[in-house]
């Protein structure tokens, strides 16, 4: 079996990941295990936040390894969609810039 088939998820034309409602320790091993199939492929890697209500620390940890990596490797690392939980947990630990983020995805 080839690693593309243990997720199908993730499909070579959408490179787009969707993070879980709640990004815990226990969901951060499947989180990374997509992450590093969709780096294996050319192209920009997208991150859908929508869904968050709550991500802790495995995960951001994930998310700031991921854009270093996809920027190393010459690839575009984008968090898209990113919901208001998110990006205050994301502010809260100082790590907008490591994910990321722009001033304009910030809650007013």
């Amino acid at each position: 079996m080839q690693l593309a088939d243990a997720a199908p998820e993730i499909a070579i034309e959408d490179r787009s990941l969707h993070l879980p409602v709640h990004g815990t320790t226990v969901t951060a091993e499947d989180l990374r295990v997509r992450m590093v199939l969709a780096c294996d492929f050319d192209g920009a890697i997208q991150i859908d936040a929508s869904q968050v209500e709550t991500v802790g620390q495995a995960v951001l940890q994930l998310l700031v390894a991921a854009r270093a990596e996809a920027r190393e490797a010459g690839h575009e690392f984008e968090i898209v969609n990113p919901s208001t939980a998110f990006v205050q947990r994301v502010q809260a630990c100082g790590l907008a810039e490591a994910v990321g983020l722009s001033e304009e995805e910030f809650p007013s």
